[in-house]
């Protein structure tokens, strides 16, 4: 096979697309080991480099105003709360634009819609750059700051994308590497803001915008030129519906809200909370946060591995169980003001959470695969209906688990309103973790019902209920 389609100019495809060009793939069947040797893994890893720049890109415009609020002093007039909801707004956005982005995949094409998405990131970059000074009223910078959040869409239609092009045995380290090369862009855009406070001044947020311009314009370039579309990859209405009605979808989006939520949450609100806690300046504050999103980055992938040897269910629990203690650590520094402590507990929080992203995240192809093999199917026909469900699924999951990093926004915005500290936040984060804990312990883990046994990637016998392990 060639590493494009055969051009089919005209042809319609399942609903109802037209294929034009050269970048279509006509067949693609990953889980066929001999295709996969031959020619699928490496148009896969290739198309999984581009994925990766360009949706790292789309990160950083996606956390871009947790950067600019530390430009913000006090000739902005706006006050810790009023900065607090100004990063949760791209929060919001880019969770409720995840669900259409993830069905754009199959509409468009990956590549197709990986570059026009690429392309839309210089709407925000461009208006920030406008906007950002001194007198600009609030309700414009909230406006500006909800267009960043095209940047969080582009996550869902990155993993819906590379979802398609791997085996599910390597979908674990695959979309680990993909989410957590996507997650970098958190901490590169906080390194950069700290550059630019450093060496320019806090007066000179422009400067970061304008380095972004042109990388946006190279991820999409590159994207044009090196990425391919999936012909059989279709959007299936059903398939929604049906992931929609599926309990455990639900059940995974909310472990996503206490992994996901938590990583993006966190790493909005670190500067403001260090800034408001323990009156650190913006150039103080932006020296140290971006050591906890990059720790969380790199450790995706790390925990989509450990999910593929050891099991998704039994790292996330104790993941859950590691981000309890830690959230105490960082609640108790928040008491005594210890700033020491506070960095080693909320360091090491960031690290968990990314370890906890893929672990969550590889648990959702195994979960629906099971789900099939208990309806009776077997073989292609399980893994065929095991992909319809967990790609629609992800796309639902990812915007319900960016929805945890609004919620943790807005907690630490009404804990500072109401006491000058992040510690009722983190209060109310330690019993959600606790929650988290408990149900994926017991939809997952606990002694399953009696039921046909089944054979997980690894060759072990195990029950339906454990097919996620």
């Amino acid at each position: 096979m060639t590493e494009t389609a055969t051009e089919a100019t005209g042809t319609g495809t399942a609903g109802g697309r037209v294929r034009k060009g050269r970048r279509w793939i006509e067949r693609w069947d990953p889980e066929d080991e001999v295709f996969w040797r031959e020619s699928g893994a490496r148009i896969a890893r290739r198309n999984l480099v581009f994925s990766v720049m360009t949706e790292h890109i789309g990160f950083s415009v996606w956390s871009l105003w947790s950067v600019l609020v530390l430009f913000m002093g006090p000739e902005y007039g706006i006050d810790p709360a009023g900065k607090f909801f100004l990063v949760a707004v791209p929060t919001l956005v880019g969770a409720v634009l995840r669900v259409p982005y993830t069905f754009a995949v199959a509409r468009f094409g990956g590549r197709n819609w990986t570059v026009f998405s690429a392309l839309l990131l210089v709407v925000p970059a461009v208006a920030a750059a406008l906007v950002m000074r001194p007198g600009t009223s609030y309700g414009t910078f909230l406006a500006v700051a909800a267009l960043a959040g095209v940047g969080g869409g582009n996550f869902a239609s990155s993993m819906t994308n590379i979802n398609s092009f791997y085996p599910l045995r390597k979908k674990g380290w695959a979309l680990g590497l993909n989410a957590g090369g996507g997650n970098l862009g958190v901490p590169v855009v906080q390194l950069l803001g700290l550059l630019v406070i450093g060496t320019a001044g806090a007066a000179h947020p422009r400067l970061l915008l304008a380095g972004y311009l042109p990388l946006i314009v190279l991820a999409a370039l590159l994207a044009a030129l090196r990425m391919d579309n999936l012909a059989p990859v279709a959007n299936d209405t059903g398939a929604a519906v049906a992931a929609a009605r599926e309990r455990h979808t639900w059940l995974m989006a909310l472990l996503y809200v206490g992994t996901f939520g938590s990583f993006i949450g966190y790493s909005f609100a670190f500067g403001l909370v260090l800034q408001g806690q323990f009156a650190r300046t913006p150039l103080q504050a932006a020296s140290l946060t971006f050591v906890g999103p990059l720790l969380g980055s790199l450790a995706r992938p790390v925990g989509g591995r450990l999910a593929d040897r050891c099991g998704g269910a039994r790292i996330t629990l104790a993941n859950f169980a590691a981000m309890g203690l830690a959230t105490s650590v960082v609640l108790v520094a928040s008491v005594v003001r210890s700033l020491p402590l506070f960095l080693v507990g909320f360091t090491a929080l960031f690290l968990l959470t990314g370890l906890g992203n893929g672990a969550t995240y590889k648990m959702i192809p195994g979960i629906f695969l099971a789900r099939a093999r208990r309806r009776g199917l077997t073989g292609e026909a399980a893994a065929a209906a095991g992909r319809r469900l967990s790609g629609a699924a992800m796309g639902l999951i990812g915007a319900v688990g960016a929805l945890g990093g609004l919620g943790i926004n807005l907690a630490f915005r009404e804990a500072f309103a109401a006491t000058g500290s992040g510690a009722p936040a983190f209060a109310a984060f330690l019993a959600f973790y606790g929650v988290c804990g408990a149900v994926t312990w017991a939809a997952y883990l606990r002694r399953p019902e009696p039921g046909p046994t089944i054979a997980d990637p690894a060759g072990t016998t195990v029950p339906p209920a454990y097919a996620d392990v």
